[in-house]
């Protein structure tokens, strides 16, 4: 049978490091790119007799992050132990949150602009919202690195404050599941939770799929997708476990609960381990932690809800004019929402604005492959340019030409510019004689713009600004002939 005669169920568990100076059951340092093995205590270590304290902060913002996509905050939360041997976890247990995790329920909604670009036009399911399990709060585990012959482990991420979003099995394509990601990450970076940068591994991501033939309620057997360390991997992963899982399917082989592993240079998945439950990990209450009462946390947490991108991307339409699509693209990196409003501080200006960053300065941070926090140019420049093009000073092509001088020396004014390139506003009066001697010499076509064939406008436009040597504002040339001789 083909992929499209099973039902395809998705379900994500993402870890995301929480933006904090400090582990969450010690004080140690949480910074990035150190010594290895450099910040670290008895505590992240797992020495015996040492004890952990809690990180108010990482609890603080892990409500928050709740708060932000619509979880509850059961009354009382509480600590485990997730009991199980690996080399990077020197206690044999992680702590972490079973049966009352700081957040539960939610959603998490699907933006347009998130899916991958050969999707957005044709979206099977627009506006949805992928219903979430949980979010608990838990300790990072140290990083291993594999070589030939040996292994080595860092422990200065042990301990990082790690929160675990879990969905329901609620996802259906590959697609769907790079849109949550792309979602998820766009909402905690906009709270200031977290850089959520897969690179440095400040989120991360297991995935579980399963196949069922169609009309039968049942979940299939879950595999879970381990080691992967981008959203595009998520993607290429899943596709491939589909079409794997069906085929077998197909061939009369049955599914177990499993982990498999993903080879991106092979591009397949490959088996590690049948799954353990969750008495596997002999989960049971952390003694040395209290469970904390959440009611306080809630109520203070309440006033740093962030504007969320879909509330900003709606404000954007309303409050600018401009279409859904640019509120989306505007809106899908805070830095570049915050960069528009500045520029857009006339909002009658608003879409031209937003036709220039989305066209012009995004156009030319691609080529550099760059983002607008290393734009050159200060959002005022692009708001007098807009300025000078509505007074009529120059046109749209000089206002181009001035935009690419001014990428390259930013400190310049974009009037001062304007002018050291010669696009000084023409004297109306030389210009009014023009369109009147383009007139005269063209009564045939003048006829026929009469006659209704106003697209030959453009032709005597045109013939205007090549007399004027491009010193005419097109916009002011054509609004002067359609008065004269309409």
């Amino acid at each position: 049978m083909p992929v499209s005669d099973y039902i395809v169920t998705i379900g994500l568990e993402v870890h995301c490091q929480i933006k904090s100076n400090s582990k969450m059951f010690c004080a140690c340092a949480t910074s990035f790119g150190e010594e290895p093995n450099s910040n670290v205590c008895p505590v992240c270590l797992g020495l015996p007799g040492a004890l952990p304290v809690l990180n108010k902060h990482a609890i603080e913002q892990t409500i928050l992050a709740g708060m932000m996509i619509n979880c509850t905050t059961p009354e009382i939360s509480k600590w485990d132990r997730k009991n199980y041997f690996y080399p990077d976890m020197p206690k044999n247990f992680q702590l972490t949150q079973f049966d009352l995790p700081l957040c539960i329920g939610g959603g998490v909604p699907l933006y347009d602009i998130a899916y991958p670009k050969e999707v957005q036009k044709n979206i099977p399911n627009p506006g949805k919202v992928v219903k979430l399990t949980r979010i608990h709060l838990e300790e990072d585990v140290a990083k291993s690195t594999h070589h030939a012959k040996n292994s080595t482990i860092d422990f200065n991420r042990a301990g990082t404050p790690l929160m675990e979003i879990v969905t329901d099995p609620d996802i259906d394509t590959p697609e769907e599941a790079y849109a949550y990601l792309k979602s998820l990450q766009q909402i905690l970076i906009y709270g200031g939770i977290s850089d959520a940068d897969m690179e440095k591994g400040q989120m991360r991501c297991d995935v579980n799929v399963s196949l069922r033939p169609h009309g039968q309620e049942e979940l299939g057997e879950k595999v879970e997708l381990k080691n992967l360390n981008s959203i595009s991997a998520v993607r290429a992963s899943l596709h491939h476990e589909i079409i794997r899982q069906a085929e077998e399917l197909d061939a009369g082989i049955a599914q177990i609960q499993s982990t498999r592993r993903w080879d991106a240079d092979l591009g397949e998945t490959q088996m590690m381990r049948t799954k353990e439950d969750a008495h596997d990990y002999r989960y049971f209450p952390e003694p040395d932690l209290l469970p904390i009462r959440t009611a306080d946390l809630v109520e203070k947490m309440r006033p740093f809800v962030p504007e969320l991108p879909h509330e900003k991307r709606d404000r954007f339409e309303y409050d600018y004019g401009i279409n859904a699509y640019d509120a989306g693209v505007l809106t899908s990196d805070q830095n570049l929402a915050n960069y528009f409003e500045e520029a857009a501080s006339d909002k009658k200006l608003g879409k031209k604005v937003a036709n220039w960053i989305t066209n012009s300065v995004l156009a030319k941070l691609n080529e550099d492959n760059s983002s607008i926090t290393d734009c050159p140019l200060p959002p005022g420049h692009i708001l007098e340019l807009v300025q000078l093009v509505e007074a009529g000073t120059i046109s749209n092509n000089q206002a181009r030409e001035v935009f690419a001088a001014l990428w390259e020396k930013p400190d310049s004014k974009p009037v001062e510019t304007a002018k050291a390139m010669g696009f000084e506003p023409a004297d109306t009066g030389a210009i009014e004689g023009i369109i009147d001697e383009v007139i005269a010499a063209n009564p045939d076509k003048v006829a026929e713009i009469q006659g209704g064939n106003e697209k030959l406008l453009n032709f005597l436009t045109g013939q205007v600004m090549k007399a004027s040597k491009g010193k005419a504002n097109p916009k002011m040339v054509t609004d002067s002939i359609k008065g004269k001789i309409l």
